[in-house]
């Protein structure tokens, strides 16, 4: 009997505790903790709904791919001066003595490259041929080839293992790249496996790449006429080409006989290829198939190639090379043999001043 009211005490004393537990639980208002919902962050297949950038409509992302070509009523997603800020003499950027990037100066993967969530489109050698067209938050497996004049892609990243990651043919202008990332497949392209130009200009008109993440290319940027800030260039692709020689690798290259001007301004250029394995310029200007004019040099982090900048050869006029760092951090002097070739020292309007080596050294140019 007495074990018996023992164990029943005991469990009436249990009982009160977890009452009294409870109790105390309540008052302090319990529960899951309240959280702050911050945007949404890709699913496991990618997507994450709709993406778009204020004021510029974009593609529904269930769209069939093959199917784009409602033009924007205003594809001017965040537009561009011809000076981004931060870039050229007011820049407060430098290098360190080791040659590399000073953290907060110059575009790297933190600042250049999509700012929002992308769906994918699996959408392979993809030719756009309406005006007007604005691509926005597509994560591309393919790549694109430009017949309509004013498109605009935007927040999106192209992975390519064609000759081009975006191509515009000529007769055709307005293209814009921002704030995009591109990149090739080594191994996989068409060209004895290499892929050769994130982006190509074949026509005469101007194309504005800014804010973009580019690598895995034999020449990232390819152009005579065009607006380039901002960009982070890394990585050039080293490989042999169908004809067996080793790809000639730059990350910014003008074939010459531009019909209008060239700016090249507060980029993060490197390439890192040697020249056993074909490397050219970070900055190639090359009179290839005329005369190199009307070209601006301004601001940039320089690093790599045979020579780091060629700069457009006798007979080169209006070529504004200013306020660039050649960086130390493929050769000691930016260049396996120097940082600079090619410079028309006489050509009218040409201009070299405050173009200094990452370690602080004056660069003097070399014709």
């Amino acid at each position: 009997m007495l074990r018996a009211r023992g164990r029943i005490l005991a469990t009436g004393i249990l009982l009160a505790l977890v009452l009294v537990t409870l109790a105390v639980a309540l008052s302090r208002g319990g529960g899951p903790e309240r959280t702050t919902a911050g945007p949404p962050g890709p699913s496991a297949d990618g997507s994450a709904g709709t993406s778009s950038v204020q004021g510029t409509p974009s593609p529904a992302p269930g769209s069939d791919p093959a199917k784009i070509g409602q033009p924007a009523s205003t594809p001017s997603p965040r537009p561009s001066t011809g000076k981004p800020a931060g870039s050229g003499k007011g820049s407060s950027v430098s290098g360190d003595a080791t040659g590399q990037i000073v953290a907060g100066g110059f575009p790297d993967a933190s600042s250049t490259g999509p700012r929002i969530a992308l769906k994918p489109h699996h959408t392979g050698a993809l030719s756009i041929t309406t005006n007007g067209t604005v691509i926005s938050g597509w994560d591309i497996t393919g790549s694109l080839d430009i017949y309509a004049n004013n498109v605009t892609i935007v927040d999106s990243r192209v992975t390519s293992d064609n000759w081009w990651g975006i191509n515009l043919r000529a007769g055709f202008s307005g293209l814009r790249i921002l704030h995009t990332t591109i990149t090739g497949l080594p191994g996989q392209g068409p060209d004895n496996g290499g892929e050769d130009y994130a982006v190509s200009n074949m026509g005469g008109s101007s194309i504005e790449v800014g804010w973009s993440n580019i690598s895995e290319f034999g020449n990232m940027l390819s152009m005579g006429q065009g607006n380039l800030h901002d960009n982070y260039l890394h990585d050039v692709s080293e490989f042999r080409n169908q004809s067996g020689g080793w790809e000639h690798a730059d990350a910014v290259i003008s074939d010459g006989g531009n019909t209008g001007s060239l700016i090249i301004r507060h980029n993060t250029l490197l390439n890192q290829v040697g020249v056993d394995h074909g490397a050219s310029g970070s900055i190639g200007l090359f009179a290839d198939t005329g005369t190199v004019a009307n070209s601006v040099v301004d601001g940039n982090w320089i690093a790599g190639g045979s020579y780091a900048l060629y700069g457009g050869g006798p007979g080169a006029t209006g070529i504004q090379v200013t306020n660039n760092i050649f960086s130390t951090q493929f050769h000691p002097d930016c260049g396996e043999y120097g940082p600079v070739a090619a410079w028309n020292a006489g050509g009218a309007g040409n201009v070299w001043s405050n173009n200094k080596m990452s370690d602080g050294r004056t660069v003097v140019p070399s014709s």
